[in-house]
């Protein structure tokens, strides 16, 4: 699509944004069956290499230029793109004036590699670039050219750190091209929104900019006529137009696509109001005690890796009988019954230091995939109130909710979508099938040097733990820094206390230390550093090496459980080994991992389990079998979970037409 194309379609509506799709269950089958095909095909396409030289041939005119003149050839250059679109001559002098500021303001020059991804992303597509090339400078070059030809561009992130990190970072490249920047993060009022918003280019993490979208669908409502809102004007102050927070969805350039498309599309974003209700704590006290009575197999079946707890005819009985003296609420069976669910899944499913923090008397939401607290999120049904009733911490009021929209649906209305990632293989497919995302996977600048060291399986957690203080006391022997990586804050504060133990200094990184983030990644690439770390330091964030860690072997990384999807264990080796420098990597795990529990099943385990003793471990064929099975059946079953998810929302929105969208 060109940007001449891409404006007429801006004209369309007060809100710019791309309209549902209408997917038959043919087009779904056919979507899925390509999907699978562009999964294999597409990582294999050539690159777009022609760029570079169309950048190496207005080099020579642009590096001689002053800044004003730079500023007044931009102002050129707009007219032009808006005018004749993204062909290749005008896209290669946008990025040779992208290139030539981003060296005289930062002392970065794009690398070749580094214009293939942006053309890349340019033309709507996602740019696999491994860890460590540069995918920051590489988005500016995209987002200037976009920006330039009148586009207005959202590069979303997956947090508020990276996404103010990022915008600071490469302001000056913008400011020197005469673009402005903003950030949207957490805590920012309406008008600073609307500002950030009204930039040329707008840093912003996903949550924030759904949510913002959200908002303005429910200003909209479902008379969004343009000419209507345009003559609302007249109201002043109170016009709809006026309270909008964005200016529509043009072109996005999503960081870390992965996460941000297909890790987090698992669940739906709500908007939620107030509901306040005087006798709610005692409602969920009694039903946490009530749970606390039943047991698990004869009265409820736990599945744990969808987290869904299904009550068994006897637990339904038995549970009658019990809340048949308490009335009130506890009359009806329906109420009852989702009542003494979500208090079970409090109570089996969500755990404290893992799921979420209490901090200073609140329950704060821990981002399974980041690792990060979500400032003012809440579960939803009531289950967020008995967390807190569990946790003895005051009651916040219940929310209902107002609007909702899965991340598939809204990144599909964008006019023009891109993405750029380290790890886009293995989901190229769901990519294409979902968003009709193509992937490309773009060279590195330099070979790679990353060693990888056989996976260690133990039979129980207790001789895993052993074995990783074993295995970081012997690296920091050498002076080469260890980064050790842990999936919850209670698995990373276990290991620090082993690690005093041991006598080794360390630092650690998690929700609760996410303040010091900045600081404690600057330095972990020092000599003999040691940093134990969740999700926190696997994407956005860049280890540089100290002073003569490259001669003694680079960082090592250890990671002490499998994820969920092997892309995210790739993010975090990819900590290490980052454009040519050294590096190695280990997994050392266990057969009591939750991952292996909740959804390897029962006979490999067992088998890999029936093949050591205590104190030696199983054989490692058949224990590394063991686990890879769970992670791919953790895999399969959050594709399907996504899936599903987008079913319902296509048949929300099918069922609803009739009296208008159901954000």
């Amino acid at each position: 699509m060109s940007s001449a194309l891409l404006g007429t379609e801006l004209t369309r509506g007060a809100y710019p944004e791309r309209a549902d799709p209408r997917i038959g269950r043919l087009d779904q089958f056919g979507a899925r069956a390509v999907g699978g095909i562009v999964r294999w095909a597409k990582p294999r396409l050539q690159p777009p290499v022609r760029i570079i030289a169309a950048v190496a041939a207005h080099e020579p005119s642009v590096t001689g230029l002053s800044d004003e003149q730079i500023r007044e050839t931009c102002r050129d250059l707009r007219v032009r793109l808006r005018r004749e679109g993204f062909r290749e001559d005008l896209v290669g002098r946008s990025f040779a004036l992208v290139r030539e500021v981003g060296s005289r303001t930062l002392g970065q020059r794009h690398f070749d590699v580094q214009l293939i991804g942006g053309w890349v992303l340019l033309n709507g597509m996602v740019a696999e670039m491994e860890t460590g090339e540069g995918k920051t400078l590489t988005a500016t070059l995209a987002a200037s050219t976009a920006a330039l030809a009148g586009i207005p561009v959202h590069i979303i992130t997956v947090n508020d750190y990276l996404a103010s990190r990022d915008a600071e970072w490469m302001g000056p490249i913008y400011g020197a091209l005469g673009l402005s920047v903003g950030v949207i993060k957490h805590g920012l009022d309406p008008d600073a929104r609307r500002a950030a918003y009204a930039c040329d280019v707008a840093y912003c993490t996903n949550k924030e900019i759904t949510f913002d979208y959200l908002k303005d669908r429910i200003v909209l409502g479902r008379q969004s006529g343009r000419i209507r809102l345009h003559l609302e004007r007249l109201y002043g102050e109170q016009a709809r137009m006026r309270r909008l927070l964005m200016r529509g969805l043009h072109y996005a350039i999503v960081d870390e696509a992965d996460s941000v498309l297909i890790d987090e599309a698992r669940t739906p974003l709500i908007i939620a109001g107030a509901v306040k209700s005087e006798q709610e704590l005692h409602v969920y006290q009694a039903a946490l005690s009530l749970a606390a009575q039943l047991e698990q197999e004869r009265d409820f079946i736990l599945d744990g890796p969808e987290r869904n707890i299904r009550l068994t005819p006897e637990g339904e009985a038995r549970l009658e009988e019990m809340a048949r003296v308490l009335g009130g609420v506890w009359i009806g069976r329906h109420t009852r019954e989702d009542l003494v669910r979500q208090a079970l899944v409090a109570q089996r499913l969500f755990q404290r230091d893992k799921h979420y923090l209490v901090r200073d008397g609140k329950v704060e939401i821990i981002d399974e995939y980041t690792g990060r607290v979500m400032p003012d999120r809440s579960w939803e049904h009531g289950l967020h109130q008995i967390v807190e009733a569990k946790e003895d911490c005051p009651l916040t009021d219940r929310q209902d909710p107002l609007a909702r929209i899965s991340y598939q649906r809204f990144f599909r209305r964008y006019l023009r979508l891109s993405g750029m990632t380290g790890t886009a293989r293995e989901v190229a497919g769901e990519l294409w099938s979902v968003y009709r995302l193509p992937v490309i996977s773009v060279p590195t600048n330099r070979p790679i040097h990353r060693h990888p060291y056989r996976d260690r399986v133990y039979l129980t957690a207790e001789e895993k733990w052993e074995a990783i203080v074993k295995k970081i006391a012997e690296i920091h022997k050498t002076g080469r820094p260890v980064l050790v990586g842990s999936r919850s804050v209670s698995a990373s504060e276990h290991l620090s206390g082993l690690l005093t133990s041991a006598g080794l200094s360390h630092q650690v990184l998690n929700a609760r230390q996410d303040q010091e983030e900045a600081e404690i990644i600057a330095r972990a690439g020092e000599q003999g550093r040691i940093t134990v770390a969740t999700n926190m330091a696997g994407r956005g964030t860049d280890i540089r090496l100290g002073p003569g860690v490259a001669d003694l072997g680079g960082l090592h990384v250890i990671a002490t459980e499998r994820h969920d999807a092997r892309r995210i264990d790739r993010q975090l080796f990819g900590r290490c080994g980052r454009q040519g420098d050294p590096g190695s990597y280990q997994a050392i795990l266990s057969l009591e991992d939750e991952i292996v529990s909740l959804g390897g099943g029962r006979f490999w385990p067992r088998l890999a389990a029936a093949t050591g003793s205590k104190g030696s471990p199983p054989a490692q064929p058949v224990a590394n079998f063991a686990v890879r099975r769970a992670q791919r059946a953790a895999e399969r079953l959050h594709s399907r979970i996504r899936r599903d998810l987008l079913k319902m929302d296509q048949m929300l929105g099918s069922s609803l037409a009739f009296t208008g969208r159901i954000e």
